[in-house]
């Protein structure tokens, strides 16, 4: 199959930059087709971390051809410290392997400025748990038709005629609104010019790239970020991202139609995380709940904040199945689970005394929703060496079939460690 999706399941987190590494090692083309800085896939190869933000995971190969498509906004500083990252690991060397496309929409400072101003305005009820990063802003100038896109980024005279247009505007917010410092024109575009200058050789027309690749057969890796639950659309509004994380993404982030797809391959943890508010059913508030966090590592790649963990949810897991039209599983962190007598799985709500086998459009109607959970036996023994399904234990290989038959999905990686090599690939998706 030429053209693989690989996206996030659950509230993001799940472990996609392994994940991709691993399927990259087949790939021909690895595209980025929506979101921002705010992501942070992290691969692990040889005991040495690379944390990525803009740049696809497939990068880690050099035959890979490393696309970031229209439907992601990207912060040229944020990005070009990445680039240098990667070429002080010796990667990255031909500046063609990264290609950029015209119509992905930049963010400027002072979409970063508006962006921590009114969350740290919003009172603690209010606040969105945002990074930071200026994603949000940015987004809603695209929608507005007021951003700046790359192509014309790399233009000068056009550069400094947005940056005259929108700052006035912006400065006026952050010093009347926000009682912030307002932000220098020229201070903004010497730095922006500067950017503009080093990211240059990365144009590209990267639609008729894709499209061209996948008429010829090669093979396409597309590389969501974040999660399903915080889709703008179908997660657990208003606590989401700004962007569509689902697979329909892929065809309006990345410029090619819906029967382009082959398959799409959802990544699911082994329990549950996620960063910032929102409703979380499953969440545990207690000694296992900080046991999950500790042997996981659940603390963010961007931010370093501590994520909320829980049980799996195999309700929320139902609805991602659905609005992505999922064709496989990825399994990750299943050996966080070692050595717990017992592991609970929800399957279901319930609210106001009702059972429900949809998720709520509210968010706090989900907020209210309890758990319904059926119980499995834990395993003794560490997974962390297994290669083979017949390594692993009983109990564990119960634990996976079973999700499988919730889902009617059959799961084709198993991650046993953050390591490239601590996996069990039952089958390659490019087979």
């Amino acid at each position: 199959m030429p053209s693989v999706v690989i996206l996030g399941t659950q509230w993001g987190d799940e472990g996609k930059g392994m994940v991709i590494d691993i399927y990259a090692e087949q790939a021909d083309v690895a595209v980025r087709y929506q979101g921002g800085n705010n992501a942070g896939h992290t691969v692990v190869v040889g005991g040495e971390k690379t944390i990525l933000h803009h740049i696809p995971s497939g990068v880690l190969h050099p035959q890979v051809q490393c696309v970031i498509g229209n439907g992601v906004v990207l912060d040229p500083a944020v990005l070009l410290g990445e680039i240098d990252r990667l070429r002080a690991k010796g990667l990255l060397r031909n500046e063609r392997q990264l290609l950029i496309s015209d119509r992905a929409h930049v963010i400027c400072p002072h979409h970063v400025a508006l962006d921590k101003a009114a969350e740290t305005k919003k009172s603690k009820d209010a606040k969105l748990g945002t990074t930071g990063r200026g994603i949000g802003p940015a987004y809603r100038d695209k929608v507005a038709r007021s951003g700046l896109r790359f192509g014309e980024f790399l233009q000068p005279v056009v550069l400094r005629a947005y940056l005259e247009r929108e700052l006035p505007e912006a400065n006026f917010l952050l010093e009347k609104y926000y009682g912030q410092e307002p932000l220098r024109l020229d201070e903004v575009y010497d730095a922006y010019r500067a950017f503009a200058d080093r990211l240059r050789p990365h144009l590209a027309c990267t639609y008729r790239l894709v499209n061209e690749a996948l008429r010829a057969g090669r093979k396409v890796l597309f590389e969501g970020a974040q999660g399903a639950m915080l889709d703008v659309d179908h997660g657990t509004y208003p606590f989401v991202t700004s962007s569509n994380t689902i697979a329909g993404a892929v065809c309006t982030g990345a410029g090619v139609g819906p029967r382009r797809i082959d398959r799409i391959m959802g990544v699911v943890k082994a329990y549950t995380t996620r960063v910032g508010a929102g409703p979380f059913p499953t969440e545990l508030n207690d000694e296992l709940g900080q046991r999950l966090r500790d042997r996981g590592g659940e603390y963010g790649s961007t931010t370093g904040r501590p994520r909320r963990c829980g049980w799996l949810d195999l309700a929320q897991m139902k609805y991602a199945t659905e609005i992505n039209g999922l064709t496989d599983l990825v399994l990750t962190k299943l050996d966080v689970l070692d050595g717990l007598p017992t592991i609970r799985v929800g399957v279901g709500y319930e609210l106001d005394g009702r059972k429900l086998d949809i998720i709520p459009a509210s968010a706090a109607d989900y907020a209210r929703c309890r758990p319904i959970y059926e119980d499995l036996p834990g395993w003794p023994r560490s997974v962390t060496d297994c290669r083979r399904w017949d390594d692993l234990p009983s109990e564990a290989q119960k634990y996976i079939r079973f999700i499988e038959q919730r889902l009617e999905l059959p799961v084709k990686l198993i991650s046993v460690g953050p390591a490239r090599d601590e996996t069990i690939v039952l089958e390659q998706p490019f087979a």
